[in-house]
């Protein structure tokens, strides 16, 4: 059975993963874009935008590493969209248009159910109304032995952290302050729930840290 990690998550000096106030201008939240430069610059995420280029190196390699050995992914609502309470139609099918980069199955927390959807490249998303277990056990089952991404956003890796469901996680410190927004470990007791830091390496644009459970 692969693992179930987190993969390239920003987060500012000050703990935040995201700023406050996500809308469709914002999807990343107010001042939320800033944690992830290090991540757009490098040649993984360019590609994903259909760009040439892109930085080589430590911030590369995490980025690269993040795709690697993955089967399938789980997301929170807000990481899919904007959109909130039921569904009001069936409009809304994502940020990253017809080919998001995930290419394999992912799996949406929610409390309303919808249809699935199958895009462009390999991605199929399904909506999972029985919370962070179940979506887990979905995920697993479409991996075929390889790792599941628990994407984000910060509540959805919050809760799969309390359940000590989380193997490892990269986390990517930018040097930016963003004074409000969600707090990735406000209220967890990382030590006590088994997680030690096995690599720490800093970049111009981030320090790469890498949590994993004993």
């Amino acid at each position: 059975m692969g693992m179930v990690r987190v993969g390239a998550f920003s987060i500012s000096i000050d703990g935040y993963g995201a700023g406050p106030r996500q809308s469709l201008e914002n999807p990343l939240g107010v001042g939320g874009r800033a944690l992830h430069e290090w991540a757009f610059a490098t040649q993984t995420f360019r590609r994903m935008f259909g760009q040439d280029g892109g930085s080589t190196g430590v911030d590369e390699e995490f980025a690269a590493r993040s795709f690697r050995n993955i089967g399938a992914w789980i997301l929170g609502r807000n990481m899919f969209g904007p959109v909130r309470g039921p569904w009001p139609d069936d409009a809304w099918r994502g940020w990253w248009g017809d080919n998001p980069p995930y290419h394999t199955p992912v799996f949406v927390l929610t409390h309303h159910p919808r249809e699935s959807i199958v895009m462009e490249g390999g991605t199929t998303f399904h909506f999972v109304v029985g919370g962070i277990h179940a979506a887990l056990e979905r995920a697993r089952s479409e991996a075929n032995g390889k790792d599941v991404r628990i994407g984000g956003g910060v509540s959805v890796i919050q809760q799969y952290l309390q359940a000590r469901l989380i193997d490892e996680l990269h986390i990517a410190l930018s040097p930016v302050l963003l004074g409000s927004g969600e707090h990735l470990f406000g209220g967890l007791n990382m030590a006590e729930l088994g997680y030690r830091c096995t690599e720490h390496v800093a970049t111009e644009m981030a320090t790469h840290f890498v949590l994993r459970r004993e």
